[in-house]
Parts: structure tokens; sequence; C-alpha cells
């Protein structure tokens, strides 16, 4: 089966639990009994994951509740992902940090003996993110320039595809130089184009040409269908198309093509 399952930790626990223990910070009694329902409540949804065989996607998050979210995430890794992936990450490589805390995990569950399910993004958050460190006075998580985010999101696929039999990674990018890249090493390496221990995503309705050449050539390919009320899914989707400062240039060759492909059907019918 190719389902899969979303988890979007605020849902199950309060920021201020979730901040708190991302600074590492005392918690006090009532703290304490909140922070252990918490874990017992994604435990409780990733053991549903494992034993349905359903995958259940852990998503990102802002960066000051972040460190939370990464610590309960690699401990079920650790207890279930054993054999298979059951339970995924999701890596944000438009913060400075993401790279190198993705290459930790790996180590870890090298050390340890479990695999990583790895969901790479670039991130959505960027003038949020840069908001708050300017009005707390903390040093900017994100990236200085696109560039060195594309950087860092095309090593973290370069790292991924060099351990695929400790890493199942989903590449979910409305980047074409990225997926092309994860396309080229996976066939590198040797492997099927349909090895499911690799994935590529793009939204429905965004970059389906990325979706549809990558399919044709038997990559697995996922397409996310936004679903919810109109005022709450619009702007995901705002966001997801400012993640890639190039998505005007992207927008334009899909209307091209779209062009194309509607010329070459009036000649043909």
């Amino acid at each position: 089966t190719n389902r899969r399952s979303f988890l979007k930790t605020t849902a199950i626990a309060s920021e201020s639990i979730l901040e708190k223990v991302s600074k590492g910070e005392t918690l006090n009694e009532t703290e304490k009994q909140e922070w252990k329902k918490v874990n017992q409540r994604f435990e409780t949804l990733c053991d549903t994951a494992f034993t349905s065989k359903v995958p259940v996607m852990i998503d990102a998050e802002d960066s000051w509740i972040q460190p939370a979210i990464d610590k309960l995430t690699l401990d079920m890794m650790k207890k279930y992902n054993k054999e298979r992936v059951f339970v995924l990450n999701t890596y944000q490589m438009y913060k400075k940090d993401s790279l190198g805390i993705l290459q930790e995990n790996l180590k870890y569950a090298q050390e340890k003996g479990f695999k990583i399910g790895a969901k790479l993004v670039r991130g959505a958050y960027m003038e949020k993110e840069r908001k708050r460190a300017a009005e707390k006075g903390y040093p900017d998580p994100i990236n200085d320039t696109k560039e060195n985010t594309d950087r860092d999101y095309n090593e973290a696929v370069k790292l991924c595809m060099a351990n695929l039999e400790q890493v199942l990674v989903i590449v979910a990018t409305h980047n074409e130089e990225s997926s092309k890249l994860g396309a080229e090493l996976l066939q590198k390496t040797g492997n099927k184009t349909n090895n499911p221990t690799v994935w590529f995503s793009q939204l429905l309705g965004m970059c389906d040409h990325i979706s549809f050449t990558l399919s044709a050539q038997g990559f697995n390919v996922a397409k996310y269908v936004p679903y919810g009320p109109v005022k709450a899914v619009t702007p995901y989707l705002i966001r997801r198309a400012e993640e890639n400062s190039s998505m005007e240039g992207q927008a334009k060759k899909e209307i091209a093509l779209i062009k194309t492909e509607l010329a070459e059907r009036k000649r043909n019918r």
C-alpha cells in the first residue's frame, strides 16, 4: 500500500510546552504532566501507524518549537523504524541547522540500528521566522540566500540517496533542479526507478509537469491534495508557492506547456 498519514504536533500539544521543551527550560510539575501526556499521545499515534502499516509523516513547525518535535520524532523512529520506515520527520532545508540535524540523525540511526524517514522540504515561514528573530534579538535561523537553501536541499538529497539502505526519502519540492538531481542520483545507485524508499512529491495542480515526467519514467510520485475550508487552504497554497522564488518562472513554463499541449490536441482532433 502507498497510503500515508500526517501528524501536526501542534494539534496534540500546546505551543507553550513545545517551546519550553525546545529551549531546554525546567518544567514545573504541571508542565511535566502535560509533557508526559504529549509523549503518550505522540507514541499512541505512531504505534497506530506501525500496527496499521500506514506510515505517518510528522509535519514541520516554527523553529522555536521544532527541537521538541525533532526529539519526539527521533525517539519514535528509533522505536518503530527497525525494519521498515513508519515514522518520518520533515526537514526544512531553508534553516541553517537542518542539514546538520539530518546528518546527526542518520549517524545516530546507523549506530542504534534503525532507519530514518526524511521528507525534504525547503520551508514556508521565512518572513515569520525572520520577523520574530529580529523582534526578539536572536540570530536569524534562515539561510541568508536562496542559493544557500538550494545548496543545503540538494546536499540533503545527496546524503539520503547515498544511504538508501538506512533512509526512506521523500523529495518534496516544486524545484526542477532538485527533482532532476534526485532522479539522476537514484539511477546512479543502480536501483530501479520505483525503489520503494524514494518518493517525489508535489501539490496537485502545482508543477504537474514535474510529477508527470517523473511518473512516466517509472519513479514513485505522490500528489498532495489540499483539503479544507477555502479560508484555510488558500494561505497554505500561497505559502507553498512562496517557498521557491523561481516559482514565477516555473508557472510561466507550465502555462507554455499547457498551451503547447492544447494546440497539439487541437491539431489531432
